[in-house]
């Protein structure tokens, strides 16, 4: 912070807020003087797989594919359970569990609150169902849970309160400055794409790929996470699908080949027709994120000869993506949520020829914009509205996000890919039977 006050030249006097974006579902247990008894578990700690099923009937797991499920290993529940069967003595000694966005404002701020985002899309929680799942976690023999949980919700964007003392001399920022309630990065990054309206959709491209739509309608079932009610905004829902191994698989084969340089790769891919020789690569956990349990790769290439090159195979793996984000679009549309275009951040964005094979794949505009660290500029715009500078979410994306540039589908391609996204279909769930 203070590094960014002295590079940038502002006086600290002229911010009138600050707010925090940060992963969920990261689960902190502390003790009655707001200590932690033990590391959290981060978001991408699966160790609680055995919990994650949770398969009750209850409605609150509505947002797990219908209530189908599974509940992934990465959400509040199953990692609450997790500590009470396996480390009873900190479950026992626990007057708070929470996520680190709370420690970290309650930090700020000496005041303990949930975020209406982090709560809604991973505890369960459900503002216009009553709020926190009370008949879910007496059938889990959890109900004490709720006693341990921060007992006030805040909207994003809403007055946590000033920072301390203590918390202004560490930033170097002044006393009192008010800190706004953040959420769950891919969403507070919604904010910051200026996917803030009825239709729009945040597509976050990085180690994953997340889809992320604003709906007024309550969609649930196969293939899709939520919707979530109130999660970004009050009155409209969020609907989530998502593929675990995007990003990290094409940073993988860029390893494995040992080429430093992308853009070469990049050439050498888009000189390939699209369908990449006959050649698909499978991420096994499309759709709605399962838990997995190593970290073996879940992918595998069919079709692979000794006539393909490894521009073959890049190309094959940023197609593959792309089918599986099709899959997903898929899943909203007959779901009822269609998509118009895809507001895109993250890694995707530095591959030209990335963005174009999912527009192309998806027949869906891609709108890139100017600020690429879309979660920043969301939390930006928290403060902004918490402070009084700006109104609303559409205020501030009308203000604070710009349009880069669209990348338009090419017809003639999509022709191409329609045929293949129709093999790609019914390619995956026939291997998926076989993953393990």
């Amino acid at each position: 912070m203070r590094r960014a006050l002295a590079e940038s030249g502002i006086n600290k006097n002229d911010i009138v807020g600050l707010a925090a974006d940060t992963t969920c579902c990261s689960v902190v247990a502390l003790d009655a003087g707001m200590q932690p008894l033990r590391d959290a578990i981060i978001w991408m700690d699966v160790r609680a797989e055995a919990e994650a099923v949770l398969a009750t009937g209850d409605p609150a797991l509505q947002v797990n594919n219908g209530g189908k499920g599974p509940v992934s290993a990465e959400w509040m529940l199953p990692k609450s359970l997790w500590i009470k069967r396996h480390q009873p003595d900190i479950w026992d000694r626990a007057a708070v569990i929470c996520e680190y966005q709370d420690y970290l404002n309650y930090q700020l701020t000496d005041r303990l609150v949930a975020s209406i985002n982090n709560v809604s899309i991973r505890w369960h929680y459900c503002a216009d169902e009553g709020g926190f799942p009370h008949g879910l976690l007496t059938t889990l023999g959890i109900p004490e849970l709720v006693e341990k949980w921060p007992a006030d919700v805040l909207d994003l964007g809403e007055s946590i309160g000033g920072l301390t003392s203590k918390a202004a001399t560490h930033l170097g920022l002044n006393p009192g400055t008010m800190v706004a309630q953040g959420g769950a990065d891919a969403f507070i990054a919604m904010l910051g794409l200026g996917a803030v309206r009825t239709g729009q959709m945040a597509f976050i491209t990085g180690s994953s790929h997340l889809h992320l739509g604003n709906t007024d309608s309550s969609i649930h079932g196969d293939g899709i996470w939520g919707t979530y009610n109130n999660a970004l905004t009050r009155g409209r829902n969020v609907i989530e699908g998502g593929q675990t191994s995007t990003g990290s698989i094409i940073a993988w084969f860029h390893r494995l080949i040992g080429e430093p340089d992308m853009a070469v790769l990049n050439r050498e891919a888009a000189a390939i027709t699209p369908g990449a020789g006959g050649m698909v690569a499978l991420d096994h956990f499309q759709g709605n994120r399962t838990p997995f349990t190593d970290a073996a790769s879940r992918g595998c290439l069919n079709g692979l000869s000794l006539g393909h090159t490894r521009a073959h195979i890049f190309r094959a793996l940023m197609e593959s993506i792309g089918y599986g984000t099709e899959l997903i679009l898929d899943n909203f549309r007959n779901s009822g949520f269609v998509p118009s275009e895809m507001i895109i951040c993250g890694g995707a964005t530095n591959s030209e020829l990335w963005m174009q094979i999912h527009a192309d794949i998806s027949n869906v505009p891609i709108i890139k914009t100017k600020v690429a660290d879309a979660p920043a500029l969301g939390s930006a715009m928290l403060a902004a509205i918490s402070g009084g500078a700006l109104a609303n979410f559409e205020e501030a994306a009308d203000a604070m996000v710009e349009v880069e540039r669209q990348i338009e589908p090419d017809a003639k391609t999509h022709a191409i890919y329609s045929d293949l996204i129709e093999d790609y279909k019914a390619l995956y769930p026939a291997l998926r039977a076989i993953r393990r």
